[in-house]
């Protein structure tokens, strides 16, 4: 089957469609889209810098476009370079795999406090997103709110000494910004009981491994259900690990009812499950979900769909990964969800020889490709520091000037 789709967000949905795709019809022309100049979206910068086990994903995807014939245009921005209805256009199907990008805002009394910072802001900024605001002083006593593998991903981070960040892909930046912070205790602060928490009980285990922290908790209530037994053993085998400076304090069944302070943040009002209290604090993070940055406008799109049944939201235009089911669900479910949309795809596939497809990104001066994305790579593992296996280029420019030498040695 011949035919041209366009995805918008080369990120981890994104690559796990094309392959799929790719799989089912091999003579597609499958184009993927993406707003920064360099491919893999969340794997890139959002999966934490010390996980380069996940991140090595990019090896599979990297197939996508050396074996199977996936194009890469990148440093293409919908709405600034091309309109959606231009893409969609010039493409049999297009598909929305954009991700969500923002932090959800905390929508309590005080969640506007300057000290306040999103889990998306901080992962960005650790990651060195050439679009991330700087990393802010969080003080001595920050107060982590939200009990999923964000929160405990930020928690490690902050937590971790500079022999445990060997063979990260963290920045001289970043890793700056944690040797001068002055932390002494993290409180981690999430509304569900124990046995409920969202975080893996392998990302649990991993804490257990640090050697800068003293964990607290007051110990959970037992559960008779397997899954949350899980949980419930590795927080048990937790609680009361390690002697170290910083101590790290697990508060479960924690309303958050405001976050006190005038000018700054001084702590976080909740109310347990008999008492109401004050957590002191010097800033808040929150980690309580993503939404979309408004870019694609996201809620007006499903809104519109009749019924968005696997992912189509109308003729010819379809969603996945996180734009269409929302902020769940980890890298790897990204493949099964891509498998099912892949499918629907091509089983309402209408191709028209007259659309021009590629050569929209022609009169795109600054539009990237993969090769250019494979010279970034070779120059950023080529530049990076003992102990660390690349040194991300932070800067658009920079990022589309290296992407045009490809080819070249530098």
């Amino acid at each position: 089957m011949s035919g041209q789709i366009a995805i918008v967000g080369a990120g981890p949905s994104g690559c796990y469609l094309a392959q799929a795709l790719l799989k089912l019809a091999p003579d597609l022309k499958v184009d993927l889209i993406d707003a920064l100049p360099v491919p893999f979206g969340l794997t890139r910068y959002g999966v934490a810098a010390d996980h380069q086990g996940t991140k090595a994903v990019t090896r599979q995807f990297a197939r996508t476009f050396e074996r199977q014939g996936a194009r890469f245009f990148g440093n293409v921005r919908v709405g600034r370079d091309l309109s959606l209805a231009q893409i969609s256009s010039a493409y049999d199907a297009t598909v929305l795999a954009a991700g969500l990008s923002s932090d959800r805002p905390l929508d309590i009394p005080g969640g506007d406090l300057p000290q306040v910072y999103g889990s998306a802001r901080l992962t960005r900024a650790l990651n060195e997103h050439p679009d991330a605001a700087a990393l802010p002083d969080l003080g001595a006593h920050p107060v982590i709110l939200g009990n999923g593998n964000v929160a405990v991903d930020l928690l490690r981070i902050l937590c971790k000494t500079p022999a445990e960040l060997e063979g990260s892909d963290l920045g001289p930046g970043p890793t700056a910004w944690l040797a001068a912070n002055n932390i002494e205790t993290i409180t981690i602060v999430g509304r569900s009981p124990a046995a409920k928490v969202k975080f893996d009980p392998v990302m649990v285990r991993e804490l257990g491994k640090l050697d800068n922290i003293h964990v607290t908790m007051d110990e959970p209530e037992p559960s008779s259900d397997p899954e949350e037994q899980k949980k419930l053993q590795a927080l048990h085998d937790l609680n009361g690990h390690g002697t170290g400076s910083i101590r790290v304090d697990f508060r479960f069944e924690a309303q958050p009812l405001a976050v006190e302070g005038d000018s700054r943040v001084t702590g976080l009002r909740v109310a347990g499950a008999e008492i109401e209290e004050i957590i002191g604090a010097t800033s808040l993070i929150t980690a309580i979900g993503f939404m979309s940055d408004g870019e694609l406008n996201r809620d007006a799109l499903i809104a519109k769909a009749s019924t968005q049944q696997g992912g189509k939201l109308d003729e010819r235009l379809y969603s996945a990964g996180w734009f269409r089911h929302g902020p769940r669900g980890t890298i790897p479910q990204s493949r099964a969800d891509a498998q099912d949309t892949a499918a629907l795809i091509l089983s309402d596939l209408t191709i028209d020889p007259a659309r021009t497809g590629a050569t929209i990104f022609a009169q795109l001066p600054d539009c990237t490709d993969y090769p250019g994305w494979q010279q970034i790579d070779r120059v950023e593992q080529g530049q990076s520091l003992p102990g660390r296996c690349r040194q991300k280029i932070t800067s658009i420019k920079k990022l589309i000037n290296v992407a045009k030498q490809r080819g070249q040695n530098l």
